[in-house]
C-alpha cells in the first residue's frame, strides 16, 4: 500500500509557508503523494469548525508543483457542480503540464446546500450530471474537435489545447459512499476515494461495489486504485476505548495494516481532521510540530 500525506488545508497552520514545508519533507522522506481538499464556503454561525480558512486546492497545489520534484499531487476532492466542464478541463490539464504529469484529480457532488447556492448550481440529479459531466470533460480532453449535445452540458465543435500532460487524462478517482456513487467509481474511473467520515474497518464493502461495478462493465478491477483519506488523530497509547486511526503513531500504523488488507491500494495520512491541530485555539506552531512528527513516525519504511 502506497503512503501519501496530506498538506495544511484547514485552520491557522494552512498557510503556503506551512504547505510547502509539508510538501517537501513528504517527498524527502519518500511518501508517495500529497493532497489537498475543496471547501467553497461556510454557512455563516456554524458551530462546525472542521474547515476554517480553507485555500483553492487546484490554485495550491499548482503552488506546491513548484516547490516539489516527484512527489504526486492529488486533491480530495473537487465538487463537479461547482465548474463547467471546459473550465475544470483547463484548470486540471493546466495543472497537468505545471506539474509535470503528477496529478490526481479526485472528484465527487458535494453535499453542502449552502455552497450550491453560492456557486449557482442545483443539487438535483447530481449522479446524472456528474456522469454527463465527465464524458464532455473527457471529449475536450482526448479529441481533436470536440462537440457535445446532452441535457445538461452541451458545446459547439472547438478545440480545447494544450491537452493534459499524462495521457490519455490525469488519473480520475471518484469519491462517494453511497452505492450509486460506488457503482459509478467502478464503471466510469481510475479508482475511489474515500472521505473523512467513512469507517475505516468498513472500506472493504465499498471497494468490493466498486469492484464487482468494474467487471460488470467489461473493466478489470484489478486495475482500479483505492484510496483512504486516512483522518487521523494522534494521541496517548493504550485508550480502551480508542477508535481505528486515532491513538499513538504505532496503533495508528497497526491500523494501516489492517485498511490495506481490505483491498485499499493507497492511504494518505490526513490531520486536517484533528481539532487540536485545526480548531479555533490551536497555535499553529505547535500543530506544525506535530506534522513534522507524523511525517517522521508514519514515512514509508520508517
Amino acid at each position: 500500500m502506497l503512503i501519501g500525506f496530506a498538506v495544511p488545508v484547514s485552520g491557522g497552520w494552512a498557510t503556503p509557508a506551512g504547505q510547502a514545508a509539508v510538501a517537501r519533507e513528504a517527498e524527502e522522506r519518500g511518501y508517495h503523494s500529497i493532497w489537498t481538499l475543496q471547501r467553497l464556503l461556510n454557512p455563516a454561525g456554524s458551530p462546525d469548525q472542521t474547515y476554517r480558512a480553507v485555500p483553492d486546492p487546484l490554485v495550491t497545489l499548482a503552488y506546491l508543483a513548484a516547490r516539489t520534484e516527484r512527489v504526486r499531487l492529488g486533491v480530495a476532492i473537487v465538487n463537479l457542480p461547482f465548474y463547467s466542464p471546459a473550465l475544470l478541463a483547463k484548470q486540471a490539464a493546466t495543472l497537468d503540464h505545471v506539474s509535470g504529469g503528477r496529478l490526481d484529480l479526485g472528484l465527487g457532488l458535494g453535499w453542502m446546500p449552502e455552497e450550491f447556492a453560492a456557486a449557482g448550481a442545483p443539487m438535483e440529479r447530481r449522479g446524472a450530471r456528474a456522469e454527463e459531466f465527465l464524458a464532455a470533460m473527457r471529449s475536450l480532453w482526448t479529441e481533436e474537435v470536440s462537440a457535445f449535445e446532452g441535457e445538461f452540458y452541451r458545446f459547439p465543435p472547438v478545440v480545447m489545447e494544450p491537452k493534459p500532460l499524462q495521457s490519455p487524462e490525469p488519473p480520475i478517482l471518484l469519491g462517494g459512499a453511497a452505492e450509486p456513487a460506488l457503482r459509478r467509481a467502478g464503471r466510469l474511473a481510475a479508482g475511489w476515494v474515500s472521505s473523512s467520515r467513512a469507517d475505516p474497518a468498513a472500506l472493504g464493502r465499498s471497494i468490493a461495489v466498486v469492484r464487482e461495478a468494474a467487471e460488470e462493465a467489461g473493466r478489470d478491477p484489478s486495475a482500479l486504485r483505492f484510496v483512504c483519506r486516512a483522518a487521523v488523530r494522534v494521541r496517548e497509547a493504550g485508550r480502551r476505548d480508542r477508535r481505528p486511526l486515532t491513538g499513538s503513531h504505532e496503533e495508528i500504523r497497526a491500523d494501516f495494516e489492517e485498511i490495506a488488507a481490505q483491498g485499499v491500494t493507497e492511504l494518505f495520512v490526513d490531520l486536517n481532521f484533528d481539532p487540536e491541530l485545526t480548531g479555533p485555539g490551536a497555535d499553529p506552531r505547535v500543530s506544525m510540530e506535530r506534522a513534522r512528527e507524523a511525517l517522521r513516525a508514519f514515512a514509508p519504511g520508517a
